[in-house]
């Protein structure tokens, strides 16, 4: 049994994975700014007013889970925001702001918290988007997500070559198109469907493969 600790996990694709990792026997510690019903009666150990973007909220998370050790960490917490060249106005370029805050500082932010509870050998798994890609960009638009998951890729990649010599191996993950509360419910597949995709991507993976960029469906993505 795995002890697997997951940011955003109230609902989507946060609460998809908490669900999957749960139904086959693993700890499932799911960390939100707000829980909702559903994570609550999931069965994990539900951390909630923790904001990825408040330093004090995440040490306080660090302090509680005490000497717990995670096999596992998911930075799947995020947003998205639609922007109009032309139109960004004062509270757009707020919103791009926002976006870099939650989108690439906050897995910085959460990970260099719990870098003391991250068990040798442990995976780290940063949710981001084929759109942070900028040569596989042929439609623009979304400044701020676009940029934003750009952003934590390159983190991302920073992450995996300091962490490695600790046997941490950390990677960037794409969970498709996916029907959430974020993109209106539309999308390709369910966050089920994206959550399956994502750990039987990961369970593969080893520190050979760290700082690399993946589709859950398995292939590699261009940077």
């Amino acid at each position: 049994m795995q002890t697997i600790l997951i940011t955003g996990a109230n609902r989507g694709i946060g609460l998809a994975l908490a669900r999957h990792y749960l139904a086959r026997g693993d700890a499932v510690i799911g960390v939100c700014r707000h829980s909702s019903r559903d994570l609550g009666d999931s069965g994990a150990r539900v951390e909630s007013g923790v904001d990825v973007t408040d330093a004090g909220a995440l040490d306080a998370l660090a302090q509680r889970l005490g000497e717990t050790r995670i096999d596992v960490l998911w930075l799947n917490a995020g947003i998205l925001a639609r922007e109009s060249l032309g139109a960004i106005d004062a509270a757009g370029f707020d919103s791009l702001r926002l976006q870099f805050e939650v989108n690439a500082l906050g897995p910085l932010r959460v990970a260099q918290s719990l870098l003391g509870h991250l068990a040798n050998p442990a995976k780290l798994a940063i949710m981001t988007s084929r759109m942070g890609s900028v040569s596989d960009n042929d439609s623009g638009g979304f400044y701020g997500y676009r940029a934003s998951k750009a952003a934590v890729n390159a983190i991302g990649k920073s992450l995996a070559i300091d962490l490695k010599p600790r046997g941490v191996a950390v990677y960037l993950m794409h969970p498709g198109y996916v029907a959430t509360d974020m993109v209106g419910g539309s999308g390709d597949i369910r966050p089920e469907v994206a959550a399956e995709r994502l750990v039987a991507r990961l369970d593969t993976l080893g520190l050979d493969q760290t700082g690399s960029f993946w589709h859950s469906n398995g292939s590699a993505l261009p940077w």
